[in-house]
């Protein structure tokens, strides 16, 4: 159950995600009782400690003091899969606000540009990219997904759905989890999160789907890197901070890394004297994973069917453990649950 709502005359539901004004309605039709905000990123700071419910992903510095201080706030929706965005200590730590994130919302389209990248790195697309811009046609080596084992970190809605898509593809798929539960047909092998070393050492290309948190924060540093096998690829579709940029280019200058495609950052937007940028091993793109032209209104039926879910006293689907930064499988939304026909 959720905590009780503040004693207030109106419940005050502020968004902020570039939703329109149709489907403001239709959120202020969900919960008629309430009042609806629509903040966007411009007034999010001040109408935040205001909030009953908080919809959204604020992408402008918030002061969580002064929402905490207000003491309204008992929910937050994030319109993301990654909490860091809210999970600030005070959140954290505070018993009456819980956390539900849009985790697996945007699953299919992460996997999309996994592949992106990853048939990108493999096949040499920056070299011949490259060469395009001088006119050469000339052959240049290049390397096969077929047969090669992929390792998954993070086999949550994201990472589950990339091990879907590469099933066909002649690939064996091991993964890593906190919660190695419910193994996928297309996984040969999931092991919890501590078993990471195992991975490394048989993955000829490692994915990352990981949140970011305390643990994982700068996990692939310089060490987890040197595990890796020789000529194996990074494909980082997770948070930019998971990797250390400066191992990250080590490894690659090394041979130790054939290649890498990220599509997020250790710091955001890539500085323009960062290594990676002019690196022929390395595919880049400005972290849109999860866009989509059906983003929006994905996060809108996820956040109406929590709205009824929040208020009939039920918890709300993809309630997350704070300190980890996402839900257990069992409680993870899928559309299915509340439409039969998907």
């Amino acid at each position: 159950m959720h905590p009780s709502l503040p004693q207030a005359d109106v419940m005050r539901i502020v968004l902020c995600f570039p939703v329109t004004d149709s489907q403001v309605a239709r959120i202020a039709e969900t919960v008629p009782d309430a009042e609806v905000v629509n903040a966007g990123q411009s007034r999010i700071d001040e109408l935040l400690p205001t909030a009953d419910i908080f919809i959204g992903h604020a992408k402008v510095p918030v002061n969580w003091d002064r929402v905490l201080d207000a003491g309204r706030l008992r929910w937050i929706q994030s319109s993301a899969a990654g909490l860091d965005h809210c999970l600030v200590p005070g959140v954290i730590e505070n018993d009456s606000i819980i956390v539900s994130s849009a985790s697996g919302l945007f699953a299919p389209q992460v996997a999309e540009q996994t592949f992106a990248l990853l048939f990108g790195v493999i096949r040499r697309a920056p070299v011949f990219f490259n060469a395009r811009k001088v006119r050469d046609f000339s052959r240049q080596p290049t390397d096969d997904l077929r047969g090669k084992t992929v390792g998954i970190v993070g086999l949550g809605g994201n990472g589950r759905a990339i091990a879907d898509i590469l099933s066909p593809w002649d690939v064996r798929v091991v993964a890593t989890d906190f919660y190695p539960v419910d193994r996928p047909g297309a996984v040969e092998t999931l092991w919890p999160a501590d078993r990471l070393n195992d991975l490394l050492d048989i993955s000829d290309v490692v994915i990352l789907a990981i949140p970011l948190n305390e643990n994982t924060d700068g996990m692939f540093d310089e060490a987890v890197f040197n595990r890796m096998k020789r000529g194996s690829y990074l494909i980082n579709v997770a948070r930019g901070r998971v990797v250390r940029e400066s191992a990250l280019v080590a490894a690659l200058r090394s041979g130790r890394l054939a290649g890498a495609g990220l599509d997020v950052t250790e710091v955001e937007p890539l500085p323009a004297d960062s290594p990676l940028w002019d690196d022929p091993k390395v595919m880049i793109s400005p972290h849109i994973g999860a866009q989509s032209f059906r983003r929006v209104s994905d996060t809108v039926d996820l956040a109406c069917i929590n709205l009824k879910r929040f208020v009939a006293g039920q918890q709300p689907y993809n309630v997350v453990d704070k300190r980890l930064g996402f839900p257990h499988p069992a409680d993870v939304y899928r559309p299915c649950t509340e439409n039969p026909n998907g």
